[in-house]
């Protein structure tokens, strides 16, 4: 059994290092949308391209608003997913020993 309570363990890890660079990106994406940014500039895209799919769905549910508030709910979810699915993975792990 203790091989897969380290790969629960080792996958919880990932799921919350992915989950904080998912975190990260949003936050930076919404601290550069208040300059104005170059929309031709790689790492604008690229902050684009990596949190609008996550965005969007968020902004699809949420009824007409003077201003974006889908980056504070996925914050939500996240630091959600942090609590209880990383925690829980991380309780799994140490219960498959």
């Amino acid at each position: 059994m203790f091989v897969l309570s380290n790969f629960v363990d080792a996958l919880a890890s990932i799921v919350s290092i992915l989950l904080t660079i998912l975190y990260w990106l949003i936050l930076i994406r919404a601290l550069i949308s208040w300059v104005n940014p170059d929309p031709f500039n790689p790492i604008v895209q690229f902050l684009m391209r990596t949190t609008e799919p996550i965005l969007e769905p968020v902004r699809r549910l949420l009824p007409p608003l003077p201003l974006d508030v889908s980056p504070l709910i996925v914050f939500f979810i996240i630091l959600f997913l942090q609590k209880f699915l990383v925690a829980s993975l991380y309780d799994l792990a140490l219960r498959l020993q």
